[in-house]
């Protein structure tokens, strides 16, 4: 990859194993080339380019969407003056710099290159070469995340293209019973057939009812909201219709269906909304605190000691969050005040997942180096639950506010908040192209 100007050709008994043919071109054109050829197209279709200078140090390379991702760091290249390098130091960054959209357990695909003046960088400090002591590493790490986040910002719409191609996969039809294999179990409730000679049609013609009167998501397990009815009709010109297009329906209780001036966008309305409520107490807590909201009766939290006194300890940090807590006894803290922007939430549920995961970070960090995670928790408590019937104008306020706020394209776990599907996808599903 450092090298795409060479050919590479590599066999084992007879057998080829490799085979990278000289690259030719412009340097980004034929770098991509290689690239392609090792990491694959799927990696180049979902990949940011990132490239930045500061002073004489150089970082350029590509990183990955946060929703194409991968179980472990095999795919996370560096290179230092051209040559590979596997520097804890370095990969630490990365994680930090992804800390907000990707749990734990999940790591993004990347190819980087530092470009230094040799006495900036000792090559020595490991048998193999394999890692790499920076003069100034702070500042290289800093200028890591920096440069990472910078570009995870200015691509913050994007979602993995690999999402969309899944997505058509499932939609495939299936033709054999080997291939449409019965399911492991059958409903409760016995399927209703069709009366001798009557068609879909006409089983549609004889039960049709106005959307309006219809009774939706009665608990039989098809909760179909019907069209949404106060969503503007789609004659708007296609250059000016909004990018994620305008709500049509809500899919049980939990999916926005949008359509879009060439296709449709299904939104997953808990993911979407504790993104949009965790870039709101981002910008909040930065800025003077988020607002707090008095509750007429404090709630009482039963909680082991452990728990009590880790948040207790960072009850101040909490504020700053707008929980305000005091300690109740030895196994119990008293909440007063929660976040406004929340509304009604469980406080007691979002104070025991507080204090889980203060135990968890240990005192050995400030909680504001740990921002992101603890409000992303409290986030995920007052966001649009999965199984709420929404309106069609909150729906669209959804939609609009994605389109605004920076990485709506994933929750803060690194799952897609929505899926888009183009016509001409659609189109070659029906065989129309």
């Amino acid at each position: 990859m450092s090298h795409p100007d060479i050919s590479i050709k590599l066999t084992s008994d007879g057998r080829t194993l490799l085979n990278y043919s000289a690259s030719k071109g412009e340097q980004e054109e034929a770098w991509l080339n290689r690239l392609q050829e090792v990491m694959g197209q799927e990696f180049v279709d979902n990949a940011i380019a990132v490239d930045e200078t500061r002073d004489d140090i150089r970082l350029r390379g590509y990183i990955s969407v946060p929703t194409f991702h991968a179980g472990n760091s095999r795919q996370q290249f560096l290179f230092v003056n051209g040559r590979p390098v596997r520097d804890k130091e370095l990969l630490g960054a990365v994680r930090g710099a992804y800390a907000d959209f990707l749990v734990s357990n999940r790591y993004p695909y990347l190819v980087l290159f530092v470009e230094m003046p040799p006495q900036y960088v000792d090559m020595n400090v490991h048998p193999t070469k394999a890692e790499v002591r920076f003069r100034d590493a702070t500042k290289m790490r800093g200028m890591l995340v920096g440069t990472l986040r910078r570009g995870l910002m200015a691509e913050s719409h994007r979602s993995s293209t690999t999402i969309a191609g899944q997505a058509l996969e499932s939609f495939k039809p299936r033709t054999s019973a080997s291939e449409h294999p019965t399911p492991p179990h059958t409903p409760s409730t016995p399927a209703v057939s069709p009366a001798p000679g009557t068609t879909l049609q006409g089983r549609y013609n004889q039960t049709r009812t106005p959307a309006s009167r219809l009774d939706f998501g009665n608990g039989n397990g098809h909760s179909l909201s019907p069209l949404v009815a106060d969503a503007p009709v789609l004659d708007t010109p296609e250059d000016e219709m909004p990018p994620l297009g305008l709500a049509r329906a809500q899919l049980h209780k939990t999916y926005i269906l949008a359509q879009t001036a060439d296709g449709f966008v299904i939104v997953d309305q808990h993911a979407a909304h504790e993104r949009l409520v965790h870039e709101a107490m981002k910008s909040a807590s930065k800025d003077k605190g988020v607002a707090r909201q008095l509750l007429l009766v404090p709630e009482v939290v039963e909680l082991e000691p452990p728990q009590v006194e880790s948040l207790l300890k960072r009850s101040e940090e909490l504020a700053t969050l707008g929980l305000l807590i005091e300690g109740f006894g030895e196994d119990a803290v008293l909440v007063r005040e929660t976040p406004a922007l929340l509304g009604s939430i469980d406080a007691k549920a979002l104070v025991r997942d507080l204090a889980d995961n203060l135990i968890e970070i240990g005192e050995t960090f400030a909680l504001k180096e740990r921002l992101d995670e603890i409000s992303g928790t409290v986030a995920c408590h007052g966001s649009v639950r999965a199984g709420r019937r929404l309106k069609g104008e909150e729906m669209n306020a959804i939609l609009r506010e994605m389109e605004r706020v920076p990485h709506s394209g994933q929750c803060n776990h690194g799952r897609p908040t929505y899926i888009e599907m183009k016509l001409k996808d659609i189109e070659r599903l029906f065989g129309r192209t």
